[in-house]
């Protein structure tokens, strides 16, 4: 993982932890029932790459993932500042929400940034190309991509419908710092 923060739930603006180590984010996260690996990702791929090709380029850690895990599809993300209806989309993934599956992702290229609400304390973490991450079923978690996304993930899925949330109605995701990419390479 790129970056972690942990906040209490009560207190966004004084971070019990902030950290960019590997291993300290590793043990962190497993610790909270988070699955985090790194894997490589430097594969080239060009700009106009579509979905078919990343799979291809990723074939051998998704089928190892696939049955690990026991999901059933993977399907491919693409967002660039370009892509239509961006803010709504944006908002779509701000809102507070849980899964009845595991939530796994691993991003092939650019960032973004995971909120964990879990045991009283937010987990912030920052997700950049090679990070793996992979959230437990019913876990109330957010995304944000930032206010000029540009990111390609790979997406898990044990069921066959894909995405579905559940709105979990708590508007803790607007007490916390929103994802900047630019100010996160300044800290």
């Amino acid at each position: 993982m790129s970056d972690l923060t942990v906040y209490l739930e009560s207190d966004a603006r004084r971070p019990e932890l902030r950290t960019s180590d590997a291993a300290l984010i590793t043990a962190h996260l497993a610790h909270a029932g988070i699955l985090c690996e790194r894997w490589n990702a430097d594969t080239p791929l060009p700009a106009d790459s579509d979905a078919d090709a990343v799979l291809h380029a990723y074939a051998v850690p998704i089928k190892r993932l696939k049955q690990a895990r026991r999901f059933l599809t993977a399907d491919v993300v693409r967002i660039t500042p370009q892509t239509d209806g961006i803010a709504a989309l944006r908002a779509k993934f701000l809102d507070e929400h849980t899964h009845d599956e595991d939530e796994a992702r691993f991003f092939v290229e650019g960032a973004g940034a995971f909120y964990i609400h879990l045991k009283a304390r937010v987990f912030r973490v920052v997700c950049e190309a090679g990070d793996l991450l992979s959230i437990p079923a019913g876990t109330p978690h957010w995304f944000d991509m930032g206010p000029k996304p540009r990111f390609t993930t790979i997406r898990f899925f044990g069921r066959p419908d894909g995405w579905v949330a559940t709105p979990t109605g708590d508007a803790i995701a607007a007490r916390f710092p929103p994802f900047e990419p630019e100010a996160a390479q300044a800290a």
